[in-house]
């Protein structure tokens, strides 16, 4: 296999497909870059949650910068109030997946995939056209578009939540995600 990148949102979304990668003898490296998360506090927990998991299954993690204030202005700026799954989530998946696929070209990675694309919060198309055009900027990196939520994926993630006492929360990560649930409860 091909050496490959693994941009991370969370452990709950990681956990099935480190797993199905682990027992292929794919052993990617996890990338963190999740600059939508807000407040800062979750975006700590989240990443702990990654660390713990990397550290269990025994692969590398990379933490991209967190710039909440940079994600504003360039990715979530004049979006809003678009709804989840709108425009502004495209936005931010291309965001947070050409800095990963900047990663994977300058460290030496010929392929990128996302845990974005086993999220229930998610569009799949819009994380594969994201994911797609992110390394279309960038020479020598594939995008992986396998659908994680497929093959018994999903129904995994969901035991290995409850099997590794996961954190698992309930929004996607940004204040207008939060907002979004917020309405919806």
């Amino acid at each position: 296999m091909n050496k490959v990148l693994l941009h991370t949102c969370c452990a709950p979304c990681s956990s099935a497909i480190l797993e199905w990668m682990l027992a292929r003898d794919i052993r990617p490296v996890i990338f963190y870059s999740n600059p939508n998360i807000d407040p800062r506090e979750e975006y700590e927990r989240r990443r702990s949650e990654c660390k713990r998991y990397a550290a269990l299954c025994g692969v590398a993690m990379v933490e991209d910068a967190y710039d909440h204030a940079a994600w504003l202005r360039e990715a979530a700026q004049g979006r809003e109030d678009e709804p989840e799954r709108g425009a502004r989530c495209l936005a931010c998946f291309r965001y947070r997946l050409l800095r990963a696929a900047r990663y994977a070209a300058a460290n030496g990675f010929d392929t990128l995939a996302t845990t974005l694309a086993s999220s229930r919060w998610k569009n799949l198309d819009q994380v594969n056209a994201a994911g797609a055009w992110a390394c279309s900027q960038v020479e020598g990196v594939s995008w992986w578009d396998k659908n994680w939520r497929k093959d018994g994926l999903q129904e995994r993630r969901n035991q290995l939540i409850k099997e590794l006492n996961f954190y698992n929360q309930r929004y996607c990560g940004c204040e207008f995600s939060r907002k979004y649930l917020e309405t919806k409860e």
